[in-house]
């Protein structure tokens, strides 16, 4: 290469954008996607990149894939998967500690291989809250590794993370600048990468295995609160615990004929949410609903009550949810808070009068009142401003009750329809998706929208919904920042950078020194212009250093790509901002942990690159 190149205008004009671009991302001083737009509008105005090429971006296959991971997750978990995997995960740890880390760790890690890791990341943080809340750990031991496996995980394939999915159009814009008689660098296929990203999701297990974990233990780190009302929140606030348990009524029965009112008013009854007769089966049944021979009753409580219970009425019990399972779905179906306000049609009434299981499906189970729980007759306790009523029920079913404004629900809960009987359908089209991006014949972006288009017409998700599930600042970033990295290359700035840098090191440096520099530089850049950003800057350059230096232009570029996700230290990372807050780890508890993490994320990326190419 030669590195003689003259600094020219367009040069001092790229190389200025990219300046800019860093200082208004360090400062924050206004939004990251809006100063995307400003540095698309320069290169424009300043003619650096073509008019007919300046919003190619947007149409890239890097933004289409991003695009369609997005919906391809919130397909999923409409379905409520990542709520079956964490019972899942509950009974295959058997109760031991290092067991259920590991194995959540672990299967985030995997999801994390074709889904956006912020996405993956979200749909975790109440999977770790649900095990946090049966096990008694603190959330902060389960949320700093779950985030280290996500950003390793993404590793594992070309659509685990932004950097990857970026990396193709990338080294394929770049074989318009490479030097004649240069082969020509072709995309990496879906799994190219694997091998390094089990490398990586190995080292980040084994590093909390026998490090991190204790280095966690010891942090006063459990400030925080889960993100998202829990069972043992309840448990503590009104009494109310324990497992959702099956009790199927038999002939010897005497709940025989009585109605579902009569029931709960039986000594030591516990909380009867569910009630199946004939094929009907529904959540918070009227009070006046018939108990029959072969009814089945779904009732909360501690085992032993429910046992007892259970025994003392001749009724058989089970703790596996067969009839009511898709009812009790924690992503369907669960608990709230919510408060009487003055204005509210249901002071002065009883849950008997205002029949809140007739009409919305919803029961109440307690009321809060000037320091009290109160939960005997709650039937018949007349209702006051500012009571805090403590609800069961569909969150469909919640949100359309509280639509009428008699009480406001303070606390979160998904608002929209849940379909846990479309999960089979939901995992097939994910599988078909997955084999398809395996093909060669197929690109990878055709073969994710041929995911969602299916998730679409099998009613998955509606069009809506699907519209809501992507992040469009992401997408915006992304593609108003995409012509930069055009223009670093096309002006032959990034081979000016190239070349006076390998002017600038030792005569016969070996190529692994370069790429831990390039790594290292990456990871910095990626720290303040975020991973997106990195890339887009470092990869043209690392090209361009690569032919400098002799080395392997592709090998010097996935460097770049996996480097721009090792930020385990700061909320600048998407991932690791997301758990500061629930989780009230501060900045010096991350860098004590993902520090010496983030140096053997680098060394694997380095060693394996070399081994692969």
């Amino acid at each position: 290469m030669d590195t003689a190149l003259t600094l020219t205008t367009d040069m001092k004009l790229v190389l200025g954008l990219v300046g800019f671009t860093m200082v208004m991302f360090l400062f924050e001083r206004i939004r990251a996607d809006v100063v995307a737009l400003v540095v698309l509008v320069l290169l424009g105005l300043t003619g650096l990149v073509a008019p007919e090429d300046l919003f190619g971006g947007f149409s890239g296959n890097a933004v289409i894939s991003i695009i369609a991971t997005m919906v391809l997750g919130a397909g999923l978990d409409r379905t409520g998967a990542l709520n079956r995997l964490a019972g899942w995960l509950l009974r295959r740890a058997r109760g031991v500690e290092q067991r259920l880390l590991l194995l959540t760790s672990a299967v985030a890690g995997l999801n994390s291989s074709f889904m956006q890791n912020p996405s993956v990341m979200a749909l975790y943080m109440p999977v770790a809250s649900r095990l946090s809340s049966r096990t008694g750990l603190p959330l902060s031991r389960f949320l700093l590794p779950v985030a280290v496996a996500i950003v390793m995980g993404g590793g594992l394939t070309m659509v685990g993370n932004s950097p990857l999915i970026l990396l193709n159009d990338l080294l394929v814009s770049a074989n318009a600048n490479l030097p004649s008689g240069m082969a020509t660098l072709e995309p990496l296929r879906m799994f190219a990468p694997l091998p390094i990203g089990l490398a990586l999701l190995g080292a980040g297990l084994l590093y909390f295995r026998f490090y991190g974990d204790r280095v966690l233990a010891q942090l006063d780190v459990d400030r925080g609160v889960t993100p998202a009302r829990t069972e043992s929140y309840f448990a503590q606030a009104y009494g109310i615990e324990g497992d959702v348990y099956e009790l199927t009524v038999t002939a010897d029965s005497p709940l025989v004929g009585m109605s579902l009112g009569e029931a709960e008013a039986l000594h030591g009854a516990p909380l009867l949410l569910a009630l199946k007769t004939g094929n009907e089966a529904r959540l918070a049944p009227p009070a006046d609903a018939r108990i029959w021979v072969g009814s089945v009753l779904g009732a909360m409580g501690p085992r032993q009550q429910v046992a007892d219970f259970a025994q003392n009425n001749f009724l058989r019990m089970s703790s596996r949810l067969r009839t009511f399972g898709d009812l009790f779905n924690p992503s369907r179906a669960g608990i709230a808070e919510a408060v009487v306000p003055p204005t509210s049609n249901y002071i002065g009434k009883t849950q008997a009068e205002l029949q809140l299981r007739k009409r919305f499906g919803i029961s109440l189970l307690a009321v809060y009142r000037d320091k009290q729980v109160l939960r005997e007759n709650v039937r018949h306790l007349p209702l006051r401003a500012g009571d805090m009523l403590v609800l069961h029920g569909i969150w469909q079913d919640l949100a359309q009750a509280a639509e009428e404004k008699d009480f406001v629900v303070v606390t979160d809960y998904p608002k929209g329809e849940q379909r846990p009987h479309k999960f089979k359908m939901a995992m097939g089209i994910f599988a078909v998706t997955m084999l398809l991006a395996l093909s060669a014949r197929i690109p990878v972006p055709v073969a994710l929208m041929t995911g969602v288009a299916a998730m679409l017409v099998g009613g998955v998700l509606h069009i809506d919904e699907a519209y809501a599930a992507i992040n469009w600042r992401t997408v915006f970033l992304m593609a108003c920042l995409i012509p930069l990295g055009w223009a670093m290359d096309s002006s032959g700035a990034a081979a000016w950078v190239a070349g006076h840098t390998i002017e600038q090191l030792p005569e016969g440096m070996p190529v692994w020194v370069l790429q831990v520099a390039v790594g290292l530089l990456t990871t910095v850049f990626s720290l303040v212009i975020s991973h997106v950003g990195a890339t887009i800057v470092m990869v043209p350059m690392a090209i361009n250093l690569a032919l400098a230096a002799g080395g392997n232009p592709t090998a010097f570029a996935l460097v770049v790509a996996l480097s721009a996700s090792n930020n385990l230290v700061t909320a600048s990372n998407p991932v690791i901002s997301m758990i500061t807050g629930p989780a009230a780890y501060q900045p010096r508890d991350l860098w004590r942990v993902g520090g010496p993490l983030s140096l053997i994320y680098l060394a694997i990326v380095v060693i394996a690159v070399n081994l692969m190419f």
